[in-house]
């Protein structure tokens, strides 16, 4: 097991921060995942990537194909459940995965269930999963979110993230770009797009 800044423990695919375990998702994991994704509020900003999940049946077959991606995927992408081990419940998702169209860059995005809103588990899931890239040679990482959507950005800055602009690169839609270099990790960012408030979740779009 490798020790990371700031409490950060990596063990394998295993993630564990002060207060969060980080593991891969699993089918018997449906139901948490289903909280998390079949809220509307939560799956809002996820469109076009992903639409809201409807039902367990839609939420089981979906939960197929990330074990069966996770299985194949290379290290450090992948898809994790968010544990907060006081309490024992999933309390969100996370995921590092490849950007479209082109699969260079690796977007770093969390989503907090609803419930569990205001706890800051999204910077702190956020940082772990930029420790466990960077600890496997990745040189930077990205978010990106709507320039509307203001919780978003408010969990990149938390990540330590820099906002560094505006593209329609990714999902043919007008977004903005958070990046966080090796390097930079745990210094503060001070770049961000105006009027951020503090939130807990940061999705795709």
């Amino acid at each position: 097991m490798t020790q990371s800044p700031h409490s950060v423990d990596i063990d394998g695919a295993l993630i564990r921060t002060a207060r969060l375990h980080l593991a891969p998702w699993t089918m018997s994991d449906v139901e948490a995942a289903l909280s998390i994704f079949g809220d509307g509020e939560v799956a809002r900003w996820l469109a076009p990537a992903m639409k809201r999940v409807p039902d367990m049946a839609a939420m089981r077959h979906l939960m197929s194909r990330w074990v069966a991606d996770g299985a194949a995927m290379e290290p450090p992408h992948g898809r994790w459940k968010v544990t907060d081990v006081a309490i024992g419940h999933t309390v969100g998702a996370i995921s590092l995965l490849p950007l479209p169209p082109d699969d260079i860059d690796s977007e770093i995005s969390v989503q907090i269930a609803r419930s569990w809103w205001g706890n800051g588990y999204a910077g702190e899931a956020g940082e772990a999963i930029a420790h466990y890239a960077f600890g496997a040679g990745t040189d930077e990482v990205f978010a990106v979110s709507r320039p509307a959507n203001q919780r978003a950005a408010a969990a990149a800055r938390r990540m330590g993230m820099d906002w560094v602009g505006q593209t329609d690169k990714y999902y043919n839609t007008r977004l903005d770009v958070f990046r966080l270099r090796r390097y930079d990790l745990d210094v503060p960012a001070v770049a961000a797009p105006p009027d951020a408030e503090q939130a807990d979740e940061l999705t795709d779009i």
